[in-house]
């Protein structure tokens, strides 16, 4: 009689101890799964906290160089710049659509810029063609004094630049070329600012 104890007492602890490993394994696969699956949460959102699938966020101010630009404003003029002047300056036409852009430029930094450090590029869209600004053809448009790269004082209100563009009618994802010359090394860095046409 002792000796059956004694024998379903050691099937029991083995019963216990198989009971037990399982239990250790079912608990190391339940954390792997875990922490594989907050991984993937961790992989589905990029360094911008956005998640890759989502188109990105308009950008409509950055700063480049100490110098912040923020758009002000993009209107869509239609395919006819009229002329307050007939005699002095003739309507200028285009079979395309014309774009007049207002950029504020505010220096960050500590020190003054020098004249001409910073400039308004090109608009460029989504296929990568770039529309240069008709600064000459629409000289007499534009505010005066042009105050595009002029000397800028830190922390002073921001100065409006303002461009007119010539662009095609089928461009999409329209964004503005803003660059600024380095002090250090004369080197241009150029951003993007996306356009919001009204």
């Amino acid at each position: 009689m002792a000796k059956k104890f004694k024998n379903s007492s050691g099937a029991v602890s083995s019963i216990l101890l198989v009971l037990a490993v399982l239990i250790v394994i079912v608990i190391i696969v339940v954390f792997v799964v875990i922490k594989i699956n907050a991984n993937k949460g961790a992989d589905t959102v990029n360094d911008s906290g956005q998640n890759p699938d989502e188109p990105p966020q308009p950008v409509y101010e950055t700063t480049v160089e100490g110098i912040k630009f923020t758009l002000e404003s993009a209107w869509d003029m239609g395919n006819i710049l009229v002329s307050n002047n007939q005699s002095f300056q003739p309507n200028i036409v285009t079979t395309e659509k014309f774009i007049k852009v207002t950029i504020g430029a505010q220096n960050k930094g500590k020190i003054n810029t020098t004249q001409s450090s910073w400039s308004i590029g090109n608009i460029v869209d989504s296929e990568g063609r770039n529309f240069v600004s008709i600064d000459q053809k629409a000289y007499n448009f534009t505010p005066k004094p042009d105050l595009c790269g002029t000397e800028l004082k830190p922390e002073f209100e921001p100065v409006p630049c303002v461009k007119f563009y010539e662009v095609s009618k089928q461009s999409t994802g329209l964004k503005l070329q803003v660059a600024v010359s380095s002090p250090n090394t004369g080197k241009k860095q150029i951003e993007l600012i996306d356009l919001l046409v009204k």
